[in-house]
């Protein structure tokens, strides 16, 4: 990966999507997150139909389920031509090298989540009953990841030198809960700038409303790559 702005396809209906990628220019690379919501809604057909429009596709569904569901899982995503695709760390070493088992001889790569963005200190330690600290926890998982042939993480830009350090320089770890400074923080607990992200050396930054929910989202989506590219 060439270090992309991710834009998370936080719309309604396809319509509504499609309307806002017909802004850019056809000849503009871009890289596109579509998760569970509008997956569920439009399933493979829409993700064909961006991927015939030239987009890099980063298909997030977080699969976390026994090791053979998960393989066979991938062994049909593998035929999609998706460029990204998530499971869940905690899933456990047998389930990440079965996916990765899955998506052989294709060329997705394999990004285990760590911890949600949306999960802070507080709720791991009072919900999911976790004693470590939520650094330690996320390097834990991610070198988990990295010794059962994950290609790389989801994780806070906070993480992400830990991380690094954990595993290698060239494991992927692709960032969300990215904020410009004018916009609002929203459901995440953990979150950084475009700028922040850079000097923390992520990979790839995820970034949703702040451009989708913009009243000038091309304009806002340029100034965000501006910022994570200068």
């Amino acid at each position: 990966m060439d270090k992309p702005v991710i834009v998370a396809l936080d719309f309604a209906d396809d319509f509504e999507c499609i309307n806002f990628l017909n802004q850019f220019p056809k000849n503009q690379s871009l890289f596109l997150k579509i998760g569970l919501e509008m997956f569920c809604q439009y399933g493979y057909p829409f993700v064909k139909r961006l991927r015939e429009r030239g987009y890099n596709i980063f298909l997030d569904l977080k699969l976390h389920d026994i090791p053979n569901t998960v393989k066979r899982t991938c062994q049909v995503i593998a035929k999609w031509d998706v460029q990204l695709l998530t499971i869940h760390a905690s899933g456990g070493a047998e389930m990440i090298a079965a996916a990765k088992e899955g998506l052989a001889g294709s060329n997705t790569k394999l990004l285990a989540v760590t911890q949600l963005t949306s999960l802070g200190q507080v709720e791991l330690t009072n919900e999911l009953q976790v004693s470590l600290p939520s650094q330690d926890y996320v390097t834990r998982l991610a070198k988990l990841a990295f010794n059962s042939g994950a290609d790389g993480v989801i994780s806070s830009a906070l993480e992400v030198p830990m991380i690094k350090e954990a595993t290698n320089e060239d494991f992927l770890c692709v960032s969300p809960g990215i904020r410009p400074k004018s916009a609002q923080v929203g459901d995440q607990k953990r979150v950084t700038t475009p700028s922040q992200a850079k000097k923390l050396g992520s990979d790839a930054i995820v970034v949703g409303r702040p451009i989708t929910q913009a009243k000038d989202q091309y304009n806002a989506y340029m100034n965000i790559e501006k910022e994570w590219t200068k």
